[in-house]
Order: C-alpha cells, then structure tokens, then sequence
C-alpha cells in the first residue's frame, strides 16, 4: 500500500510521522517516579494516583518503572540483602501475574512494589552507615598503627 501522497510526511530519521500518544514506558517511569515521591509524604496522594489509573495498561507500565527502579537500587544492597531482594522481586511478578486483567489487584501489586523499594533504600541507608563506621574503624587503626601508639590500637579494635 502506498501511503497517501495528499498526506505531507516529514523525512527524517527517527521520525514516525504523526504520534498522538506518549511513549507508555516512558510515561510510565514518570509515573513510578511521582508515586515514590508521594510514598511516605503524602499517602492519601500516592493512594489517589493509583486510583486515578484505571486502565490495566497504565498500571503495568508503571509497575514496569518501579521494577526497573527497584532491580537498580537493590544491586547496591550486599550480598544476602541483594539475594532476598531478588526473591521479593519474583514474588512480586507472581502477584501481578495473578492479578493481570485485575486493576484493583494490580493496584495492590504496585503498593507492595512501592513498600519494597521504600524497604530496599533503608535497608542500603543501613549498609551504607555500617560500611562508613567499619571505614572510619579501619582508619583509627591504620593511623595508629602508623605512629605507634598501642592505646590508640585497641580503643580502635574495641569499638
């Protein structure tokens, strides 16, 4: 089928003519993004943007963005947290995949993926404290060691 020659088309690349509708995934990642800035600020607001979403393909490309973005924060987490994070993350997809035609469903599906990236940043913010006091714990007995005093060496390995 040739295309209508009455019908101007740009030339161009990367340029699909005429598109009415913006990109779902990107749109969808914005939406992951506003949701997590509610969460925690304004629940009744984070509550009223899942409510607002009624079509089951909104809701999946928004629970796409908060996967994305949880996968991307846990990989920062160490070893064991990272592992049951993981587990977490496919029990997630068995939960949307229960409730796949099921907005309401859904909307419980991406509650729980938005409490496990709130649990995910906490749980790094701890990893992230205790890996600073093992560094600061690491320089006191280097520095010690360093000029040689004996009590600076074991208040160091005390702590």
């Amino acid at each position: 089928m040739t295309p209508d020659p009455a019908v101007p088309r740009p030339h161009g690349p990367g340029h699909s003519g005429a598109v009415t509708s913006p990109d779902p995934a990107a749109e969808g990642r914005r939406r992951a993004d506003e949701y997590l800035t509610l969460l925690g600020q304004d629940d009744g607001a984070a509550a009223a943007l899942l409510a607002g979403l009624a079509d089951v393909r909104d809701l999946v490309f928004l629970g796409a963005g908060l996967t994305a973005v949880a996968r991307r924060e846990a990989r920062f987490l160490p070893p064991a947290q990272r592992a049951q994070a993981n587990t977490r993350q496919v029990r997630l997809g068995e939960v949307r995949d229960l409730h796949r035609a099921n907005p309401e469903g859904l909307r419980e599906w991406l509650r729980q993926a938005g409490e496990e990236i709130v649990l995910i940043r906490a749980q790094r913010a701890v990893a992230e404290r205790v890996e600073a006091a093992a560094q600061e714990r690491t320089a006191t007995r280097a520095a010690a060691e360093a000029s040689g005093t004996a009590a600076a060496s074991s208040a160091a390995t005390t702590t």
